[in-house]
């Protein structure tokens, strides 16, 4: 098994959606945006779940340039998220749309093509495509 990650998540009360998040020493603000009943003072649910992606793609394909020690200058990730229909799937399906700027006017084009494909191996794009197990447990608090 890999290492556990751990997030606590409470309502911060600012707004009726607005949460803080805790991992790892950090802490970030998350909440939903007006249109739908919150006051946009965070990321939403799915603005960190996309960011994580694009965040996890862009890590990947820097480690593996420097395993390398390809001359990568600089990685960018735009990753766009929305529900739809794909064919050959029922219902409306998550789709991440990932487009990956690597800038490394030495690298050769067979480089290039081997960066984008290790960026559809980062951790959190096969979490995503291979699906998840998830459990619940209710605590009742007093």
């Amino acid at each position: 098994m890999s290492d556990l990650v751990s997030v606590h998540v409470t309502e911060t009360g600012k707004s009726p959606f607005a949460v803080r998040i805790e991992t790892g020493g950090h802490a970030i603000i998350g909440d939903e945006p007006a249109s739908i009943g919150g006051a946009d003072l965070g990321p939403s649910p799915y603005q960190l779940l996309t960011a994580a992606l694009g965040e996890c793609t862009a890590m990947t394909v820097r480690w593996f340039a420097r395993q390398k020690q390809w001359p990568v200058d600089h990685v960018a990730v735009d990753v766009t998220h929305q529900k739809g229909p794909v064919e050959g799937r029922a219902g409306m399906v998550d789709i991440f749309h990932k487009t990956v700027r690597i800038n490394g006017a030495a690298l050769t084009a067979e480089q290039h093509e081997r960066l984008i494909d290790i960026a559809a191996k980062c951790p959190v794009h096969r979490t995503l495509e291979g699906g998840s197990s998830i459990t619940t447990i209710g605590i009742r608090a007093t």
